[in-house]
């Protein structure tokens, strides 16, 4: 039976594989009959895409506080210009990353105020909330170096950054998952896609079914 108007979320750290389980998900979806949406943080609109290179660019030197602001402004463009109009119709959208994002780098990895990173997802995102965040788990270490191989050794400004930076991103992100069990399906990446896929789609399955 087609799934309709869900938005399903990829979160994790770099190099975990969300990417890869974005298209796999595409493939069974659209097998079943859904209309599928494709969509990637930051990105997705002419400014969003805009604003990706300023935001994953190395040279670019942004504070803290700008570069949150910055992903709330493509988050929000994004919610308003697509997404909101793709569930309606009824389709699937599927995102590269979403609110828990912005919680788990700029809070988490950053050190922003978390209450203040919340607002600003309420500010881009007003009521909308995933229906289903998958989180992939990954040892940093090693995330870094499957997105270092996929970058041909050009990283961009957060693959860059300390070992530290993305071990507080990672342990962020588990403190979301135990705050909302019903929301996130928690998978271990290091397993082979195929296997993550059939975990994520059995997930899909039991709750849109």
């Amino acid at each position: 039976m087609a799934i309709a108007g869900k938005l399903i979320t990829l979160e994790g750290g770099e190099g975990a594989g969300k990417s890869t389980q974005l298209a796999l998900l595409t493939q069974q979806l659209e097998a079943h009959g859904s209309k599928v949406l494709k969509l990637r943080e930051p990105g997705g609109t002419l400014l969003g895409e805009r604003l990706r290179e300023v935001l994953k660019s190395p040279q670019s030197k942004l504070e803290p506080t700008t570069e949150a602001c910055l992903f709330a402004a493509c988050r929000a463009q994004l919610v308003g210009e697509v997404i909101r109009p793709a569930l309606a119709q009824g389709s699937v959208v599927l995102c590269d990353r979403f609110i828990d994002s912005t919680v788990a780098y700029q809070a988490g990895g950053r050190g922003l105020d978390r209450t203040l990173m919340e607002a600003l997802n309420r500010l881009a995102c007003g009521s909308l909330r995933p229906d289903l965040t998958v989180l992939l788990d990954l040892d940093p270490a090693q995330g870094l170096g499957r997105a270092s191989v996929r970058d041909q050794g050009q990283p961009d400004r957060f693959e860059v950054l300390q070992d530290g930076f993305h071990q507080r991103v990672r342990d962020f992100y588990h403190t979301l998952a135990r705050e909302e069990p019903q929301r996130f399906l928690v998978l271990n990446a290091h397993q082979p896609p195929e296997k993550v896929a059939q975990q994520i789609w059995h997930e899909v399955q039991r709750r849109f079914s």
